[in-house]
């Protein structure tokens, strides 16, 4: 089941983000650290396919267990029912929720909501939480569109008070205060973990920004 504090320190992550590929070694520091959520994303240059991707997405998840955290997959919902994976993270160019949110009951179901108009057009009834950014401009995702900063989630949160609500795009520690002033309930992390050169303080210290507040 979803729990809103799975959101505050959310590692999202795929081999074409770690800067040897080892991407293993560096989801275990950052479980070690402390993160609340882990996001296979899988996606782009230097990324895994087919059973190559399978076999680490199996490794990683069994990884997440030992720390119970929640092991969630980026837009592959075949890999994610074959796996009984924690839940499915959608894009607005991904498959509908209402597609496959029958395999996902009792599962943790994202969808990535950049603003407004996303947000209308979109159907959050099977929603647990939705994705919004990018923050601050991004190497991460090629298809990030442009930066939109705090306003974006001030903005979305004018039109739902309730739906939980993590940040992403370029974001580091001294981001978090700024956005859960903004509504939001948790922030998304690519680099900033991925390219640290010490991934548990670095993990340790977005929490640190949290007991701050």
């Amino acid at each position: 089941m979803f729990n809103i504090n799975t959101l505050k320190v959310y590692f999202i992550a795929g081999s074409q983000d770690v800067p040897n590929g080892d991407l293993y070694k560096v989801v275990e520091q950052a479980l070690i650290g402390g993160i609340t959520m882990f996001q296979f994303r899988e996606k782009g240059k230097n990324s895994k396919k087919g059973l190559e991707k399978e076999v680490l997405a199996k490794e990683l998840f069994e990884l997440c267990k030992k720390y119970e955290v929640p092991f969630i997959v980026n837009d592959d919902v075949d890999l994610a029912v074959k796996l009984n994976a924690d839940g499915i993270h959608v894009g607005q160019d991904d498959r509908n929720v209402s597609e496959f949110k029958n395999k996902f009951k009792g599962k943790i179901i994202g969808l990535s909501v950049a603003n407004r108009e996303e947000y209308q057009q979109s159907d959050i009834t099977e929603v647990d939480y939705i994705g919004t950014g990018p923050i601050h401009s991004t190497n991460s995702k090629a298809d990030a569109g442009e930066e939109g900063g705090y306003d974006l989630i001030k903005n979305l949160r004018e039109i739902d008070n309730e739906i939980p609500i993590v940040a992403i795009g370029g974001i580091t520690e001294v981001d978090v205060a700024p956005l859960v002033d903004a509504g939001a309930n948790g922030v998304s992390v690519i680099s900033a973990i991925a390219r640290s050169g010490n991934i548990e303080q670095t993990v340790k210290g977005f929490h640190n920004q949290y007991k701050n507040l």
